[in-house]
C-alpha cells in the first residue's frame, strides 16, 4: 500500500545515524528540549516531503522523460546507499557515544537543530528528489505515499528524542548500528530494484 511503501522508505531515508539524529539523540539524552526539537525536525521534514511530492507529482505529468531519467537516478543512489550501509554494518563503527549536548538555550538549540536540517544537501536529495519520484510512481495515490512518509519522520523522531534515556546504553553499542544498517541495506537494495525495473 502507498501509505505503507512511504513510511518505509521515509523511516529507511531517515534512521541511518548522522550529524542531525545525533544531535537529537544527545539532547534527548540529556533531556534537553526534546519536544522543541523533534518537533523542529519532523515538521521541516513535512514541508519538504510535502514538497517534493506535490512538486514532483505535478511535474511528472508533463514531463514524463525527465522523471524516467530521476527515476534511474534514484535508483542507483539507493544501490549506493545500501552499499554504504553494507559497510558501515561490517565496519562496525558507527556506535554513538552519549555524550550530553551543553547547548542550554532553545533559540540556540533550534537553529543548530534547522542548520542541521535545512544546510543539509542529503535532505533535498531524500525529500525533494528520492521520495518525490517514488512518489510519482504512485499516481493519484502519492498522496498517500506522502503522508507515510511524513508519519515515518515523526515516529523516528519522537522515538529517538524520548526513547534515548531508556536506550542509553544500547545507541552506544556497535553492534546496534549493524543490525540497523543491516536493515537500511536489505531497504534500499529492495526498493532501488523496484525503481530500476519500474515495479
Amino acid at each position: 500500500m502507498p501509505f505503507y511503501a512511504g513510511f518505509a522508505l521515509g523511516l529507511g531515508l531517515i534512521v541511518a545515524i548522522g550529524a542531525q539524529n545525533a544531535f537529537v539523540l544527545r539532547q534527548g539524552l540529556a533531556d534537553r528540549h526534546v519536544l522543541a526539537i523533534c518537533l523542529c525536525c519532523a515538521l521541516s521534514d513535512m514541508i519538504l516531503i510535502t514538497a517534493g511530492v506535490a512538486g514532483i507529482g505535478a511535474f511528472a505529468q508533463t514531463h514524463p522523460g525527465w522523471i524516467a531519467a530521476l527515476r534511474y537516478a534514484g535508483a542507483a543512489f539507493l544501490a549506493v546507499y545500501a552499499v554504504t550501509s553494507v559497510r558501515r554494518a561490517v565496519e562496525g563503527n558507527s556506535g554513538l557515544a552519549p555524550e550530553a549536548e551543553r547547548t542550554t538555550s532553545l533559540a540556540r538549540t533550534l537553529a543548530i537543530a534547522l542548520a542541521l536540517t535545512w544546510l543539509n544537501p542529503h535532505v533535498y536529495i531524500d525529500t525533494l528528489v528520492l521520495l518525490g519520484t517514488v512518489a510519482a510512481t504512485y499516481g493519484d495515490q502519492r498522496l498517500l505515499f506522502g503522508a507515510g512518509a511524513i508519519s515515518a519522520s515523526f515516529v523516528f523522531f519522537f522515538a529517538l528524542g524520548f526513547g534515548a534515556r531508556r536506550l542509553r546504553g544500547l545507541f552506544a553499542r556497535p553492534l546496534t548500528w549493524r543490525i540497523v544498517d543491516s536493515a537500511i541495506a536489505v531497504l534500499m537494495a529492495a526498493l532501488a530494484v523496484r525503481l530500476a525495473t519500474g515495479a
